[in-house]
């Protein structure tokens, strides 16, 4: 079987961590056990970055901030999901970059054609095989973290119309191998719909892989 690679995508409470928890034991009961990670994050140079990219202290610049941003993915590509991908693992990473066109350029401004070419380079033209976006409307998303007593952190504290420019982007996301679900939907439901459009997948790649 060749590797296949699933990102996790949504705004803010969308449930995406329980979400990727629940595949993650599906995808282990099926025998395939996955290769974990989130963005930013995954190898000390993302982890570093992630942190000046979280620091309010630091305030970064949004042209900083997306820098910050690449410079993490570029190297979790490059350590993580490259060599897993070609030992023939599944990865399921939370956020990338879909996350950089809902949160930089369609929050931020930046310019789109500017941060899509950086974005090929740090990830030399790694694209997801599937897409999985939970949807939410910001006011969901936003009281599922406040009844969960998360402290928000510098994304999280931006104003209402940043993050309804951010959910926006995400619900008109399309393209090859990008689904969407219902995040208002009860936790079992939204995971047995993304359960769904993995096991499809993973079949098409196991007759593949049979063929080849």
């Amino acid at each position: 079987m060749t590797g296949l690679f699933i990102t996790l995508e949504g705004p803010e409470g969308a449930g995406k961590s329980t979400l990727a928890r629940g595949l993650a034991r599906r995808l282990a009961a099926a025998g395939h056990p996955p290769v974990e990670v989130r963005e930013p994050g995954g190898t000390p140079v993302a982890e570093a970055a992630r942190a000046a990219f979280l620091d309010a202290a630091l305030d970064a610049s949004p042209r900083a901030e997306v820098f910050l941003l690449l410079a993490a993915r570029a190297d979790l590509v490059s350590k993580v999901i490259r060599p897993a991908l070609a030992a023939g693992r599944v990865v399921l990473c939370d956020r990338y970059e879909l996350s950089t066109e809902a949160y930089q350029v369609a929050g931020r401004g930046l310019d789109g054609a500017a941060v899509r070419g950086a974005n090929r380079l740090a990830t030399g033209g790694l694209v997801p095989d599937l897409t999985l976006i939970v949807d939410v409307p910001v006011g969901v998303g936003q009281a599922r973290q406040e009844a969960a007593g998360k402290v928000p952190d510098r994304l999280e504290r931006a104003d209402a119309d940043f993050h309804a420019r951010v959910a926006a982007a995400f619900r008109a996301a399309a393209g090859p191998g990008v689904v969407h679900l219902d995040g208002t939907a009860a936790p079992p439901e939204v995971e047995a719909a993304a359960w769904e459009a993995v096991a499809a997948r993973l079949g098409k790649q196991t007759a593949s892989a049979r063929v080849e």
